[in-house]
């Protein structure tokens, strides 16, 4: 039966409902680190942190597989691969009795997830280019955002009254509900004449298709830092609140108003990008963030934790800049690419996650007395960011002259 095709609101819903799995798999569990951690014997309260991290080094290692074969295959068949993953992974997670079972059942969470998210950003990008797919990006990050919003209540109000079993429970039925959505609605985005063969060469073919283009490694090296300083953030957010802070009971909603700083942004990305293009969102968007965390860490460096009001008003202000980062950057990545959108989406995909683990746990390691390391974390990253933004700035103009001197 052939399938009408959704409106643009329907698709940008569609779209960001198949991202908002993975936010909802991370942002929901939030509240119940600390609980979870007991139940399966954790020793030292930072390895907790591994929860939200090792489901990243899943959604960086699946796109592997499923971005080649969906170049092959077709975009549809591997969402419902990838779906079929991560119910299995959810079990494993429920009945986890080790920090080393739940570890590898968020890995194969992640796996599972990474199939609807590089999908997503597959089929927009078989249905978009330019600055117009940018603001496509940004209205799907936008819908995509009320997830990490109410993430947080949701999984604390399921742990006041069942327990933290339930919370993947409940991952479960909106991921069914997602499935049956997609498979109703959304038609296939790559057409037969499209689609590429599939051989053991498809990979590499497309790493040498990407490493071509400098823009595309460029853009993908900063989206590794960027997702690196935000994981930072997730994985220790509750550290930090409730630990720190001893904030408890408001966590959820302080998770919340940062997620609307970020959606603010990424809507107003979605206007402001055919004005001004994305590589100018891009550049002012990381010199601000460079510029607070500067800022933050000059102002207390070796000193206790400022009041929450200061804390929570340069987040604010940081993950507002973030947010004309995030669909700018993949956009800008994907552009050159087009032509081998799936295999793409995997190669940057895996890159700037791979980037981000690390970073992430490496930087989470320090975050135990006072939030400082946060925020240095967030300085350096953005520092090695501008550095190859400037860099690509640089190639681009020589690029162009060398033309004009040609003609």
């Amino acid at each position: 039966m052939l399938k009408k095709n959704p409106s643009q609101l329907e698709f940008i819903a569609l779209m960001a409902s198949l991202m908002s799995v993975v936010a909802l798999a991370i942002d929901a569990l939030l509240p119940a680190l600390d609980l979870i951690g007991i139940s399966i014997g954790t020793v030292n309260v930072v390895d907790n942190q591994l929860l939200i991290t090792m489901i990243f080094l899943g959604l960086g290692l699946g796109p592997l597989v499923f971005g080649p074969i969906s170049d092959s295959l077709g975009r549809k068949p591997i969402v419902y691969m990838g779906f079929g993953i991560f119910i299995i992974a959810s079990f494993i997670c429920v009945f986890s009795e080790s920090l080393e079972m739940m570890v590898a059942g968020r890995i194969l969470q992640g796996i599972g997830l990474s199939a609807p998210r590089t999908i997503s950003i597959a089929m927009v990008r078989d249905t978009y280019n330019g600055d117009y797919m940018a603001r496509i990006m940004s209205f799907i990050t936008v819908v995509f955002l009320l997830i990490p919003i109410i993430a947080p209540a949701m999984g604390k109000f399921v742990l006041d009254h069942y327990n933290w079993q339930a919370i993947f429970y409940i991952q479960l039925i909106f991921s069914a509900l997602v499935s049956f959505w997609f498979w109703k609605r959304q038609p296939e985005t790559l057409h037969i004449e499209q689609r590429i063969k599939f051989t053991s060469h498809i990979f590499v073919n497309g790493l040498k298709e990407i490493l071509k283009s400098k823009a595309t490694v460029g853009y993908t090296i900063i989206s590794g830092f960027i997702t690196g300083s935000f994981m930072v953030y997730l994985s220790t957010a509750q550290q930090v609140f409730q630990i720190q802070y001893d904030l408890k009971e408001q966590f959820p909603y302080i998770f919340a108003g940062i997620a609307i700083s970020i959606g603010t942004a990424t809507f107003l990305n979605g206007t402001l990008v055919l004005k001004f293009g994305m590589e100018k969102m891009v550049i002012y968007s990381l010199i601000a963030f460079f510029g607070l965390s500067l800022i933050y860490s000059v102002l207390f460096y070796s000193t206790p934790n400022p009041s929450i009001v200061i804390l929570l008003t340069f987040l604010g202000l940081q993950f507002f800049a973030i947010g004309f980062l995030f669909g700018n950057l993949r956009a800008l990545a994907m552009q050159p690419i087009g032509h081998i959108a799936g295999i793409g989406a995997a190669i940057t995909g895996f890159i700037s996650t791979i980037m981000a683990v690390p970073i992430s746990t490496f930087i989470g390691r320090f975050v135990s007395g006072t939030a400082l390391p946060l925020f240095m974390g967030f300085l350096i990253c953005s520092a090695l960011s501008i550095a190859i933004l400037f860099y690509l700035r640089t190639v681009k103009e020589q690029t162009k002259a060398m033309v004009e001197n040609t003609n």
